[in-house]
């Protein structure tokens, strides 16, 4: 089943912010955020054990419990097997070493195995305290990982968590899988096997205003042809796009903040807000089923859905183009 067919919009919520990703969030205001985003009318709900260390789970399980579990549509991750022992140094995540510092002191494993991977499952269900899971994505394969590691850890995945996936979706347990990374060459490789086949995919950061040359050039003619869906996470870039300091989960360099600079003067020319064009941007391409920024704050999701219908003038993407902003293979929105 495609994801374009399960999905109940195209604007969901990402909860990685949830897990303290970057500050100590009070829980009132995590919740209230969730609500804010159930209140906006957004059903489609997207999470990962490796957020906060289950925390991310667990706040959105408090709010997402209470609500008929047919009325929304819920994701989660695997490959992160979180563990009752507490972490005593600091993590060694590479990249995203620094990004959960105020989660959950829990140790967590990199392991995409078939055994971890039921585990997880399992795990997750008992944070989120529902009863079944909708899409499940296999998190981060070889993030940190390089050389042949990489393709061991690749080859794991394949015969441990895709072919769980693949039988919990033939079963009907699940309704769909794939990858949620934020990386292109996991999703090209799962996409040039035999089998399994995922449904779709999250790519995070990989298809913004910010960063899309990469993605356009392999990723994306692959899965048009091959009818796979993608989800865009991240569509602000880390946040440096919605008035944020972070880009790629780090302080934003330089040459990325001269570049939003430049994004944001053509935007407050025409008039339009750069979510606006953030979202729109990324929703054009024919892959994407459904985009998913992530906030921590209420009022953040009345800007998000707000930016989704925002009307945009076709002068601006046109100039966008003109100025060597965004790709000229990159499809614009409808009416640019």
């Amino acid at each position: 089943m495609s994801l374009s067919g399960i999905l109940p919009g195209r604007l969901g919520f990402g909860t990685a912010p949830l897990g303290n990703m970057f500050r100590a969030i009070p829980d009132d205001e995590a919740l209230a955020t969730v609500e804010a985003a159930w209140d906006q009318g957004i059903r489609y709900f997207d999470t990962a054990p490796f957020y906060g260390a289950g925390l991310a789970e667990t706040r959105l399980g408090q709010v997402l419990s209470a609500k008929p579990r047919d009325s929304y549509v819920l994701s989660t991750k695997v490959g992160r097997v979180i563990l009752d022992e507490l972490e005593e140094g600091a993590r060694d995540f590479g990249e995203k070493g620094g990004l959960f510092e105020h989660g959950n002191p829990n140790k967590m494993l990199h392991e995409w195995t078939a055994e971890a991977t039921e585990r997880s499952i399992e795990d997750s269900l008992g944070r989120l305290g529902v009863d079944r899971l909708d899409i499940v994505w296999v998190h981060d394969i070889a993030q940190d990982f390089h050389g042949d590691l990489w393709l061991q850890k690749f080859e794991e995945a394949r015969t441990g968590a895709f072919r769980v996936l693949s039988r919990l979706r033939d079963e009907g347990v699940i309704k769909a899988w794939g990858l949620g990374v934020n990386r292109t060459e996991p999703i090209e490789l799962t996409l040039a096997l035999d089998e399994p086949q995922p449904d779709g995919f999250l790519l995070a950061g990989r298809y913004t205003l910010l960063d899309h040359e990469h993605a356009l050039q392999r990723l994306l003619p692959m899965a048009q042809e091959q009818n796979v869906d993608m989800v865009v996470g991240g569509p602000y870039s880390s946040g440096v796009l919605a008035g944020g300091a972070h880009f790629e989960y780090q302080q934003a360099p330089p040459e990325i903040v001269e570049r939003v600079g430049k994004l944001k003067a053509l935007a407050e020319k025409h008039g339009v807000g750069i979510k606006a064009a953030a979202l729109q941007f990324s929703l054009a391409h024919p892959t994407a089923a459904a985009v998913v920024p992530g906030a921590t704050r209420p009022s953040r999701i009345a800007e998000d859905t707000a930016a989704l219908t925002e009307k945009i003038p076709a002068a601006f993407w046109h100039e966008l183009r003109a100025a060597g902003l965004v790709s000229p293979a990159a499809p614009l929105p409808e009416g640019a």
